[in-house]
């Protein structure tokens, strides 16, 4: 071994260390100025809706010494700029001020609620991922075939329908004809004090405490839900995952493998499809992101009570609070789920890391 090789190897991991640095430092400043984009637009758009803080606090008829002094100590009478650094403060400390329609302080109940939301998002993307992979592949092996028709307009219908009209469908024939599924809500009275939610994740703590009455009412609450959701995230799913091997069963790594003689589900399960993978990661993450933040009118239709109905709940009593505090966490979610797959695909791919 020369000398020249060991020095050649220190000398690219001291040039690796700059570049990984100003990676990590690049990634930092991406995540503080999208958070901070992202409170300036909740907090300007709080200050221009016809809606006035104060009086949903003290309420129309408080005299005006009252609405003078919360306003003062809301520091709604300081200079603009003055009370974005004290939002962005507050929000950085997980401080929203307090509900008007619950007087509970607005993270208090976001803790409340979220975890239903987690739970339904999560049962939905599952379902989605778990259809939508294997129905993009078929349509992709079978392009131009009547399954590919079939898988397409699948998702155009999932694309195309209002999810809150088929959630009234579907509470109309499963529930109230066919009697498959629960109604509306999470649970049973009769099932709500049977055991002790930890996690928030109903079907998780019933489980856990192998509570399997209350478990199967739980289920049969979240399955029409879940399932609607599931369909919506299919729809996207299976879309991409078609794109995705329709471009992979192209390229010539899969002319090599048949002529090598392997077989037609070996190439298009275990190369194609291992290939196609990396970017269904992001697909897949973005629509579980997706799911958590708009999962607002399937919780209404079926009223589920989740964040998404928490919030539309506190915009009709005009609870701002709530409201912002809401959207800042849904954001916020959104956006670290956001990086975090593109950090997973970075991982996966390394094709992307010296980008």
């Amino acid at each position: 071994m020369s000398i020249v090789e060991p020095i050649e190897r220190t000398g690219r991991g001291k040039s690796r260390a700059p570049a990984r640095l100003t990676a990590v430092a690049g990634f930092l400043v991406t995540v503080i100025t999208t958070f901070l984009g992202l409170l300036a637009v909740t907090f300007f758009i709080g200050r221009v809706i016809p809606v006035d803080p104060v009086l949903a606090i003290v309420g129309d008829r408080a005299p005006a010494h009252l609405v003078e002094r919360t306003r003062e100590e809301l520091g709604l009478n300081r200079p603009l700029i003055e009370q974005f650094a004290i939002y962005v403060k507050n929000a950085a400390t997980g401080e929203f001020g307090r509900s008007v329609m619950t007087s509970n302080p607005v993270m208090t109940d976001i803790r409340r609620f979220f975890p239903a939301t987690i739970e339904l998002a999560s049962l939905g993307t599952l379902i989605g991922a778990l259809l939508g992979v294997p129905l993009g592949v078929l349509a992709a092996v079978r392009r131009g075939s009547i399954i590919d028709q079939i898988v397409r307009v699948i998702g155009l219908v999932g694309y195309s329908v209002p999810i809150f009209w088929l959630g009234l469908i579907a509470l109309l024939i499963f529930y109230a004809r066919l009697g498959w599924t629960a109604g509306p809500g999470r649970i049973d009275v009769v099932y709500e004090y049977t055991f002790t939610p930890i996690t928030g994740l109903y079907l998780l703590d019933a489980a856990w405490q192998r509570n399997w009455g209350a478990f199967r009412d739980i289920f049969r609450h979240i399955v029409l839900p879940a399932s609607l959701l599931g369909y919506f995230s299919l729809a996207y799913i299976s879309r991409m995952t078609r794109s995705f091997m329709l471009a992979e069963l192209q390229q010539e790594y899969i002319v090599a493998a048949r002529a090598k003689g392997l077989s037609e589900t070996r190439i298009i399960w275990f190369h194609a499809l291992r290939n196609a993978a990396v970017p269904l990661v992001t697909v897949i993450a973005l629509s579980y992101a997706g799911l958590l933040e708009g999962s607002v009118l399937t919780e209404t239709v079926f009223a589920w009570p989740g964040l998404g109905l928490y919030i539309t709940n506190s915009l009709l009593n005009a609870d701002m609070n709530a409201v912002l505090g809401g959207t800042i966490i849904i954001g916020s979610v959104f956006i670290g789920i956001n990086l975090l797959s593109d950090l997973i695909y970075r991982t996966l791919d390394p094709r992307t890391r010296s980008q």
